[in-house]
């Protein structure tokens, strides 16, 4: 359920003005999807969605940024072109414990190609109950390195597949931008004048991004948001649909649609922008709760929630995602959670970021086992897998709310 914008509003300003996690870390866990939950509990039918466009943008608002969740590691399926290559971590401490992964396979992005918008259906339930989560598995102890520090509030992060790190940042006055990094420590950037960016995604020779993720934009349902587009030397910017509440989380579909997801708002939930019809958003999902966190691969879409009673990640079907789908429940309060961003590795394993907790943690849908990557990695708000020269394929990088990126190293035994 949904907490009110009054509640919202409440811990959102808590948690900035006491600048740090809405609360302590829970443990975390999942249960199996391919087995019955213990006590049976009976999917609740979708209410009827209907798609319409959304309404004409109004003047960007100033506020805050959202919570956000935690890091991600392995590479995984969908993202864009890698080499994998070490890079030297500075500072390195020891973070909470968590098991090695093979090394992903980076897949290149999916091409447009003919789609039309979702047609307006009853959905389905949003997904099959688990049974209650199970205790955390004991895990081999990641290690944490800072990459760099000194940034404004980043939300999120995608590489190129070149040897640049992207990073969508935020200021407390003025502007945000798509910041750049280099492995050897350099910053530029992309693209300036981005009021309040959200979700990255390398698509070929551009990267997209949302703008308008605004935590006050979102409580006041103003629909300033938009999904534009810039070449990757940062010119020929465009907007490729407008007038969206709080777009956060990015990703695409094989057949070139684009996807978003929605924290805050009168209706929070999952957006399709249509290849062919870009100008026409629909709304698919608003069964899911405030969802935030969204990654896809070829055959799944995997949404988690940042403010609800828990954390859960709903697995949904991309040839119809308003079909019943399956969830993932984390153990612990969402609130204290406060769920994030997500990656999926060529295995299916999903790793999620905690913002309020400030953990990375990892879940195997196939056996339910979760653990802990890291810890003490506060306001911790997205998570991907190295790719292109000089990032480590096989280690996830971290964005944080205080400005800094972290790299998590698995394990070598």
């Amino acid at each position: 359920m949904t907490l009110s914008r009054v509640a919202i509003a409440g811990a959102v300003v808590l948690g900035v003005i006491a600048g740090a996690p809405l609360a302590a870390a829970q443990p975390v866990s999942v249960t199996p999807l391919n087995s019955p939950p213990k006590t049976p509990v009976q999917p609740t039918p979708l209410p009827t969605v209907t798609e319409q466009p959304t309404a004409t943008p109004s003047a960007d608002l100033p506020g805050l940024v959202q919570p956000a969740p935690v890091a991600d590691p392995v590479p995984a399926t969908g993202t864009t072109s890698t080499a994998a290559a070490t890079t030297t971590p500075a500072s390195t401490t020891t973070a909470a414990p968590a098991p090695a992964s093979t090394a992903p396979s980076a897949a290149t992005p999916a091409s447009t190609s003919t789609a039309a918008p979702a047609s307006t259906t009853t959905a389905a339930p949003a997904s099959t109950a688990a049974a209650a989560p199970a205790a955390p598995q004991a895990c081999a102890p990641w290690t944490v390195s800072t990459v760099a520090s000194g940034f404004g509030v980043l939300e999120n992060l995608a590489f190129d597949g070149d040897g640049t790190l992207l990073l969508s940042e935020t200021v407390p006055f003025g502007d945000g931008a798509i910041r750049t990094l280099t492995p050897a420590g350099e910053k530029g950037t992309l693209v300036s004048d981005v009021a309040s960016p959200g979700g990255i995604i390398v698509d070929g020779d551009r990267v997209l991004f949302t703008t308008g993720n605004n935590v006050m934009a979102g409580l006041w349902g103003s629909t300033n948001g938009t999904v534009e587009s810039v070449d990757r030397d940062g010119e020929n910017r465009t907007t490729i649909t407008e007038g969206l509440t709080m777009p956060n989380g990015l990703a695409k579909l094989d057949n070139g649609d684009l996807l978003v997801t929605h924290a805050f708002g009168d209706e929070p939930g999952l957006s399709r922008i249509p290849a062919l019809h870009p100008s026409a958003p629909t709304k698919v999902r608003t069964d899911i709760g405030s969802a935030n966190g969204l990654f896809s691969t070829a055959t799944q879409v995997y949404v988690g929630n940042t403010v609800e009673r828990s954390t859960e990640v709903h697995v949904l079907d991309p040839a119809d995602l308003t079909a019943e789908g399956t969830t993932l429940t984390l153990p612990g309060s969402g609130a204290t959670n406060a769920g994030d961003d997500l990656v999926v590795d060529s295995d299916g394993r999903v790793y999620m970021a905690l913002n309020g907790a400030g953990k990375v943690v990892r879940v195997d849908p196939a056996t339910g086992d979760s653990c802990e990557l890291a810890t003490d990695l506060p306001l911790t708000s997205s998570v991907r897998f190295g790719s292109g020269t000089g990032w480590d394929a096989t280690s996830l990088y971290t964005t944080s709310f205080d400005g800094s990126v972290h790299r998590l190293t698995p394990p070598t035994n």
